[in-house]
């Protein structure tokens, strides 16, 4: 029996997840890529398709394998902050990191890894910065609630919360290059290129970079 798996569409307008818009831009063709943190494929299936990537995925849940696996996608159970140990360097063309690296235990770790598995970084994740997390903190004196940041304190998986400026000193810190960083506002549009990254901290809800040694 044949079973045909519908082709996973992301929208621009899918504010939520613009992001992987941008990354699948951000990677070349026939690239050998590993995706961290996978969830359902949507990725993994958009890169294949529009670049024709060799990817591969970890993922955490057992059910975000499955859905992968029934896809025809390369993903096995595993988990950023213990696994990524045992690739060898430069396995990779790009390794990609979207809406994770907030949720890792050791951040730093995570992305020194990472660094040294590709040749080639791709991280997105929420801007703590942004001026109405700001606001909300200052006036209702209450952790802030956003398209990007949608859970409760209590429930949210994330528990190393960055702004852009923070990623930017962490990168400076391991000495990672900065090739490319797009910051998005609340609309899913990207900021001006030229706008200086205090800006951006300001301003953009999420973040996108391209990283190298």
């Amino acid at each position: 029996m044949n079973i045909t798996v519908p082709t996973p569409q992301l929208r621009s307008t899918d504010t939520a997840r613009v992001d992987l818009l941008l990354i699948a831009d951000m990677v070349t063709r026939g690239a050998r890529v590993l995706d961290i943190g996978c969830g359902d494929g949507l990725l993994l299936r958009l890169l294949a398709d529009k670049h024709g990537v060799d990817g591969r995925g970890i993922e955490l849940s057992q059910a975000g394998v499955n859905t992968c696996v029934a896809q025809g996608l390369s993903v096995i159970q595993g988990d950023a902050d213990r696994d990524l140990i045992y690739y060898p360097d430069h396995a990779f063309d790009y390794v990609i990191l979207s809406q994770t690296i907030q949720a890792t235990h050791r951040p730093r770790l995570v992305l020194e890894q990472l660094l040294r598995i590709g040749r080639h970084v791709v991280i997105s994740f929420p801007n703590f910065g942004h001026w109405r997390v700001r606001s909300e903190l200052l006036f209702k004196g209450t952790m802030p609630r956003t398209d990007t940041l949608p859970e409760r304190w209590y429930d949210t998986p994330n528990i190393h919360l960055c702004t852009i400026k923070d990623f930017v000193a962490l990168c400076d810190d391991i000495g990672a290059k900065v090739e490319r960083a797009v910051a998005l506002n609340a609309y899913g549009y990207r900021l001006g290129v030229s706008m200086p990254f205090f800006m951006q901290n300001l301003f953009g809800q999420q973040a996108v970079f391209l990283l190298s040694r």
